[in-house]
């Protein structure tokens, strides 16, 4: 099991939504399973899974999976014109915490590109064009940040901490997918948002609900 470097998130750790998506599979990457991020999923580095925990070399926890109850969270769509409006107005292209982050990172040379922005209603919507090579990891990749930037904020930054997903059918390469984001909760550093992915047709392909935790700053 391994976090290739071109998947990363912060600065020197995996993408969550993309490395849950892996950890998953210790179980099923199409859930509805939830993987609990312990440490930042380090990059390029072999990584050993057992009874529904994964460890570094070290022996260090990484991450804990278990299968859970089916995710009910839908965040309602939008259409592609509406979602490219607020893509337009992605906060992350003026200041990004993350700028090299696979999923939404402006910098990176070969991401997702899913860049979210605000609507009216607090949702967040961006269009989401499927690479070409598909699998439930890039589901759970696209579930990921949409939900951050509905509590992200200049100055302060939030990672993923505990994701919940549930795949129900792959965009096949080159579709025109939308995905929506929804902050419903939290308390202290913790906010709990969800998540959905829908395809050309309008069909829902994925679904997550997530805990992200705000990083202390100076």
């Amino acid at each position: 099991m391994l976090v290739e470097a071109r998947f990363q998130g912060p600065d020197g750790s995996g993408n969550g939504g993309w490395s849950a998506g892996i950890f998953a599979a210790l179980i099923d990457d199409r859930g509805p399973v939830e993987v609990t991020l312990r440490r930042p999923p380090p990059l390029e580095t072999p990584l050993t899974a057992a009874d529904g925990e994964v460890r570094d070399p070290d022996g260090q926890l990484i991450a804990q999976v278990r299968r859970v109850e089916p995710v009910e969270a839908v965040v309602p769509p939008v259409d592609r014109a509406t979602a490219a409006d607020a893509a337009r107005a992605y906060p992350g292209l003026l200041d990004h915490p993350f700028p090299r982050c696979f999923v939404c990172g402006p910098a990176h040379p070969d991401g997702l590109r899913i860049f979210p922005g605000r609507l009216p209603d607090g949702r967040t919507a961006a269009p989401f064009r499927a690479p070409a090579e598909v699998t439930p990891a890039t589901v759970w990749a696209a579930l990921d940040c949409p939900g951050g930037w509905a509590v992200l904020a200049p100055g302060r930054p939030y990672v993923l901490g505990r994701i919940a997903a549930q795949v129900t059918a792959l965009p096949r390469p080159g579709d025109e997918c939308v995905v929506t984001g929804l902050a419903v909760g939290g308390e202290g550093r913790k906010a709990e948002v969800h998540t959905s992915l829908y395809g050309a047709d309008g069909a829902l392909l994925g679904r997550a609900r997530a805990t992200w935790v705000a990083l202390a700053t100076a």
